[in-house]
């Protein structure tokens, strides 16, 4: 069973179904969905529900993570933090929180988190992340916990050519 994560401020928890709204809500912001090539525009519940319906199978197989980011002491999903890859010590991490909490440290607790936690009990020992050029906020977090700049590649989101840039960091 995947376990809950307590940090200072927050809760990673799993998603069950019954977040499907408050997700397709949060994540269907068109600010999100433009910093985040995997989150269409606009995003339904039912998108939402078969995003959620992925995660236990993943979980399961040993080969990803997937977190909501609760508030304490509410449970109040303000975002998404995972390993949608996890595999032979090496993770791909991914993150997005909601619009009003931009700036106040969430992201890089939510991802300080879940990296300590897969450190120690999924054999973490390598990061890599990337944020689309141009989102300043996201790099920001990026370069906080420390990961190394390694390329720049072309993208394609939405049928828009845009560039991803890619950072490493060993844990």
């Amino acid at each position: 069973m995947q376990e809950n994560i307590e940090t200072e401020r927050l809760i990673l928890r799993p998603f069950s179904v019954k977040d499907s709204q408050r997700v397709a809500t949060l994540a269907g912001d068109k600010a999100i969905a433009e910093m985040v090539p995997d989150i269409p525009h606009p995003y339904e519940p039912e998108m939402a529900v078969e995003w959620i319906n992925t995660h236990h199978l993943r979980f399961q197989e040993g080969t990803g993570l997937v977190y909501a980011i609760t508030l304490k002491p509410s449970d109040d999903i303000v975002g998404a933090v995972s390993f949608p890859k996890l595999e032979d010590g090496f993770g791909l991490l991914g993150y997005w929180v909601a619009v009003d909490c931009w700036g106040k440290g969430i992201a890089l607790e939510a991802a300080k988190g879940l990296i300590a936690h897969c450190k120690q009990h999924h054999g973490l020992k390598e990061i890599e992340v990337s944020h689309l050029a141009g989102n300043d906020r996201s790099k920001s977090v990026i370069l906080k916990l420390g990961a190394a700049y390694c390329e720049t590649q072309p993208f394609v989101a939405r049928g828009e050519q845009r560039e991803v840039c890619i950072y490493r960091k060993a844990v």
